[in-house]
């Protein structure tokens, strides 16, 4: 079974930009509220969902209004792969 799209960006996020990659991400855990991710990681996490995932999320997105957590951002990618469909 291949991994969610929390995990597999919950990974990301902590091998790539925390760089504590045995930290595991809750998928409700707040990401931007709490400051654990900054405007320079939201790039990051933008062009990896683009690369992985075919979904483009565009720089007016990545903010906490559209997501603060891995469970949000994993509805906007699905409904974005839902809509390409």
């Amino acid at each position: 079974m291949s991994p969610s799209i929390e995990e597999q960006i919950s990974h990301f996020i902590c091998e790539e930009i925390i760089h504590q990659p045995e930290r595991v991400l809750a998928s409700t855990e707040p990401l931007l509220s709490s400051g654990l991710l900054d405007s320079f990681s939201l790039m990051d996490i933008s062009l990896f969902v683009e690369d992985n995932f075919g979904v483009r999320i565009d720089d007016t997105e990545l903010n906490v209004d559209t997501f603060d957590t891995l469970e949000e951002l994993a509805v906007l990618i699905r409904n974005r792969m839902d809509t390409a469909a």
